[in-house]
């Protein structure tokens, strides 16, 4: 699957939700009716370093890499422990290859947050991943339904 067929997927799959290109990726808001300025925050694909972020090593021919908020109690039960916010321009300190591909890990940045990624997803993870995406679905829900 590459980073347009997983674009497609998201938006065919979870409805009300939104995509913008900012900062050299897709992000993925919820925001059903643009009540909103953005939305709900759910989802990002990221097919190039940025200037902050050039641990996953994006620039690679063809790796992109998938983020999702799936929360810090999700977080948990996958990974333990939150890791503590990195300094500004830093990654978590987590012992993970963030160049690996087709292995669900911490975000490097923003597992602080509850986010995990992957680098190329295969069809051999999407069930999983789906999973995911569901249980971040209805948090976004829930949070977009507080914001109203």
């Amino acid at each position: 699957m590459n980073a347009k067929q997983l674009e497609q997927w998201i938006l065919g799959n979870y409805q009300g939700v939104i995509v913008t290109d900012a900062y050299r990726e897709r992000s993925f808001f919820y925001n059903p009716d643009g009540s909103l300025p953005k939305g709900i925050y759910f989802a990002t694909i990221k097919e190039s370093d940025g200037p902050n972020d050039k641990t996953s090593n994006l620039d690679r021919e063809g790796i992109y890499r998938l983020s999702l908020g799936v929360e810090k109690k999700q977080y948990q039960k996958l990974f333990g422990e939150i890791p503590k916010r990195p300094a500004k321009g830093e990654i978590v300190e987590l012992d993970f290859d963030f160049t690996t591909t087709g292995m669900l890990m911490p975000h490097p940045i923003y597992a602080w947050l509850g986010w995990v990624c992957i680098n190329n997803p295969d069809s051999e993870n999407l069930d999983f991943l789906k999973h995911l995406f569901d249980i971040s679905y209805q948090n976004v829900l829930v949070k977009f339904a507080k914001k109203k």
